[in-house]
């Protein structure tokens, strides 16, 4: 039953990023990316989780974009359902992938200390100042 559900969550994430890309015409959207989608067992529910381009934790501007999505779900489903061959569709939940957020996060404040740590034990030689 798993190897089912995760085929069929694989199937869901490909056409959604592809109905999401062509179908979903508010400019409010950004460049969303479908990066994970967990189907109950049950197939009662679709959880979808979704980046958005150049939107962060911190902004709190991926929410409207999660809201136009859900807004959408109806639809969205509507369009699986034409291009699935199974039974039942889950109904969609969207919702904004933190993961992906905050591993990018991690990753600018690693940066930022490694560079700092530099600064701090290798101080710029003359020749180095004289190109700055």
């Amino acid at each position: 039953m798993n190897q089912r559900l995760d085929r069929l969550a694989d199937q869901i994430q490909r056409d959604l990023a592809q109905l999401i890309r062509q179908e979903i015409r508010d400019p409010r959207l950004g460049l969303v990316t479908v990066s994970a989608v967990k189907v109950s067992r049950d197939l009662g529910y679709a959880d979808i989780y979704v980046t958005v381009m150049g939107h962060d934790l911190e902004t709190d501007t991926h929410l409207g974009s999660i809201a136009i999505l859900n807004a959408a779900a109806g639809f969205l489903r509507g369009e699986l359902g034409r291009m699935l061959s199974v039974r039942v569709i889950p109904r969609l939940r969207f919702h904004y992938d933190e993961v992906l957020a905050k591993a990018n996060r991690l990753t600018t404040l690693i940066h930022h200390a490694v560079r700092e740590d530099e600064s701090r034990h290798h101080p710029p030689t003359d020749t180095e100042e004289q190109d700055a």
